[in-house]
């Protein structure tokens, strides 16, 4: 039996099982439920899978590569890009440079070989689910820094038109700018924006 605790049980993670061996899923969520994970569902096959991760919103989802009608690479794509997990950890018996090479692409975090060694469970779930959390933390940061970059060109160009059309200078046209942002309650970017669109 596993003895081994997750360490945010105050907080439980919410997994989701896919895995098309009856006895793998019914012991892989024993093990998550005895190490005090709410495991929110157990499905047989990738189609399940997508589904169950739709309805239940998993902090993480473990798919067995090799599953009827769509496996787990396939599944852990469109959970991935669709954005339905936090994070996804591979079940294989075939731990090859081919497949791991191939997890890459697909937004899985992890794989752990098939039987699962339960001393290596819990970190594995909380290294996937901490990676996961760090990048998506990372796309929201450069996310961020684009769209500032945006609003600036935006911005940068309407002042420029500004000063062209009505001979203010840099500092008169940013204030122009900014008068009507606070007069209207709209967005620098967003004033600038129709500026443009009545220019041209």
């Amino acid at each position: 039996m596993c003895n081994i605790m997750a360490e945010n049980t105050g907080n439980k993670l919410k997994i989701l099982i896919a895995d098309d061996e009856p006895i793998m899923r019914m012991d892989l969520r024993e093990l998550l439920m005895e190490a005090g994970y709410d495991v929110v569902g157990d499905v047989a096959d990738g189609f399940d899978a997508v589904e169950a991760c739709k309805k239940n919103r998993p902090d993480l989802v473990f798919l067995d590569i090799r599953m009827p009608y769509l496996d787990g690479l396939s599944a852990a794509k469109i959970i991935f890009e669709e954005d339905l997990a936090d994070a996804i950890i591979l079940l294989t018996a075939y731990a090859d440079i081919e497949f791991i090479n191939q997890k890459k692409e697909c937004g899985v975090c992890g794989y752990l070989v098939k039987p699962v060694d339960e001393k290596s469970l819990v970190p594995s779930i909380e290294l996937a689910v901490s990676r996961s959390r760090d990048l998506r933390k990372l796309k929201k940061e450069i996310a961020k820094a684009q769209e500032r970059l945006e609003s600036r060109t935006v911005v940068e160009k309407a002042k420029g038109l500004i000063m062209l059309r009505e001979g203010k200078s840099e500092q008169e046209a940013y204030e122009y700018l900014r008068n009507i942002s606070q007069v209207k309650h709209l967005s620098m970017k967003r004033v600038a924006e129709m500026i443009m669109v009545r220019s041209d």
